[in-house]
């Protein structure tokens, strides 16, 4: 089982955001029987199947384990992975891509940045698993809570003239077994501060 991971197929990600079927995965992150989740979910077993059947054609469910009953055998089904996050692959030609938001400083750039984010390191990642080799990222998320707006486009600039200097600094075009990797840095304001009200724009 994943931690997380990334659906790009339109028919996976429309069987994960069915209700049910999400409630599914939701109780498969441990093994279960179709009885046992019918009686959690109060459906019939013959619907939980069903549905169980639909998640499993997607690569969503597997069998974890069997059980004989008699002369019955009972399959106990887990979901693949602990979380999902859903690509904008998904959407074909009208997910969100930076390349077509022209204004880098408005929040449809950073939405658009986001959504590429997660369909390059979602392809990357099933790449890696399938070679049985681990994707090698960095990842650094702090907050600050700036005094000003004059703080604000201080900070700003003294960070792009730090990353501009260590990009210059490491970067090589010509290393014959070199690697390029994207570099995004975002910024945006936290959707509620230490006491919980709602944060204002300004």
């Amino acid at each position: 089982m994943f931690d997380i991971e990334v659906i790009d197929r339109p028919s996976a990600a429309a069987a994960a955001l069915e209700p049910v079927r999400s409630q599914l995965l939701s109780e498969l992150r441990e093994p279960a029987s179709a009885a046992t989740l019918a009686t959690r979910l109060g459906l019939k077993r013959q619907k939980i199947n069903y549905h169980l059947h639909a998640l499993e054609e997607h690569g969503l469910v597997q069998v974890a384990d069997r059980r004989k009953w008699g002369g019955l055998t009972e399959r106990l089904m887990v979901a693949s992975a602990i979380t999902y996050v859903i690509s904008t692959s998904a959407l074909g030609p009208v997910g969100a891509d930076p390349d077509r938001t022209p204004d880098r400083l408005s929040a449809s750039y950073l939405i658009a940045l986001g959504a590429r984010l997660v369909r390059e390191v979602g392809a990357l990642q099933r790449a890696a698993t399938d070679a049985g080799k681990r994707l090698a990222t960095l990842a650094i998320d702090t907050e600050i809570r700036f005094r000003s707006a004059a703080d604000r486009a201080s900070f700003t600039r003294e960070l792009t003239e730090a990353i501009t200097t260590l990009a210059a600094r490491y970067h090589d075009e010509t290393a014959p077994h070199g690697r390029s990797h994207r570099l995004v840095v975002t910024a945006h304001p936290s959707p509620a501060n230490p006491q919980g009200k709602d944060f204002q724009c300004q």
